[in-house]
């Protein structure tokens, strides 16, 4: 059985298209919306560049913030790890392992 379609008309650097996905139309056009602004932010500090080289920039820069992004998420892993181990070692013993002694 094959998930429903759903389809919502977006404007991608002043042009209009029909999205289709499986997604709901208010996340197509807030994709949309994030990619166009993205879009608009080259082509405002690059004015000169084409629209194919401009949307490839805007796909290169938001491909380096889901890197970031991603990166950001295994930074905070680390440091969430250390602080258990941190916190493990203040703890009584009956304290440790999430649950409480009695509990």
């Amino acid at each position: 059985m094959s998930a429903v379609r759903h389809s919502a008309r977006v404007t991608l650097g002043g042009t209009e298209l029909t999205v289709s996905s499986e997604h709901p139309p208010e996340y197509i056009r807030d994709v949309a919306a994030y990619f166009d602004a993205a879009l608009a932010r080259i082509r405002g500090s690059v004015p000169s560049v084409d629209a194919h080289k401009a949307a490839l920039l805007a796909g290169l820069a938001m491909t380096d913030e889901l890197f970031q992004a991603r990166r950001g998420d295994g930074d905070q892993a680390a440091r969430l790890a250390g602080l258990t181990e941190r916190l493990a070692r203040v703890l009584p013993p009956a304290k440790r392992g999430g649950r409480a002694a009695g509990a």
